[in-house]
């Protein structure tokens, strides 16, 4: 990244002279407000923050409150970058680099539940509570063939649902779900994994091929480089891990 940066690539990624960067708030783990300031603080933030700081212009964090809106805005050209899980759901609109951190999703069952494993969930009779368009809710309408998928806007309403109405299964984020865990006696969570989600830097399709590959090069750097570890650790954010190297 030691390279100048091109002034068409900045024109690219920053049409308006601001880099607007746009930020899932409803991904704790990733984004968080700071109570004194009220602005945005967390991973995805300093990383966007840092990309501007490279592209040599102003950044403005841009607050969304589900990754499904989020997404959809791309088609708005309402921000320029935006930090999110990488679906195919989603690629025909966003352009994708490869991952720079990843996210365990799993199960939570409830008191006296016979489901001991994550394969076993996929059954007749299960229902599973999930976010709305949320990465591991695509991945699971993606993958699910016999339990039902109960879909509803917000990860603290897919809690609620499943608690209200007595579900099978909560699917969730594990670091997520460890908190939700607190709150239920006798509830369990799954050990391993139905996938993982990998969140990355997005850009809309429009953009140039010189810029999609600028992008990419940056998420390679900030793992190669050990920042991403550096604001996993700064922000003190468990049940992620730096996302394996990719080719550019």
């Amino acid at each position: 990244m030691a390279t100048p940066i091109a002034a068409s690539i900045r024109a690219d990624l920053a049409p308006t002279g601001t880099l607007r960067v746009g930020l899932n708030h409803s991904n704790f783990l990733l984004v968080q407000t700071d109570a004194a300031t009220g602005k945005a603080k967390g991973i995805a933030a300093d990383l966007g923050r840092e990309l501007g700081a490279r592209l040599g212009v102003p950044v403005e964090l841009l607050k969304y409150d589900s990754p499904g809106t989020m997404a959809e805005a791309a088609m708005t050209g309402a921000w320029d970058v935006a930090f999110l899980g990488a679906e195919p759901a989603r690629a025909n609109q966003i352009h994708f680099t490869a991952a720079y951190l990843e996210i365990e999703a799993t199960y939570l069952v409830p008191a006296g539940s016979p489901i001991k494993t994550v394969a076993e969930v996929d059954r007749h009779g299960v229902r599973i509570a999930v976010s709305n368009k949320s990465a591991y809710e695509l991945y699971l309408s993606r993958s699910i063939q016999h339990a039902k998928l109960v879909k509803v806007d917000g990860v603290d309403a897919s809690y609620n649902i499943f608690v209200a109405d007595k579900m099978e299964a909560l699917a969730g984020l594990r670091p997520r779900l460890v908190t939700d865990v607190e709150k239920l006696p006798g509830s369990r969570i799954l050990e391993g994994r139905f996938t993982a989600v990998q969140q990355a830097i997005g850009t809309p399709k429009n953009c140039t091929d010189a810029t999609a590959r600028f992008l990419r090069e940056y998420a390679e750097d900030v793992k190669a480089s050990g920042l991403v570890a550096q604001v996993i650790a700064r922000h003190g954010i468990r049940g992620v891990s730096v996302a394996a190297k990719a080719a550019i």
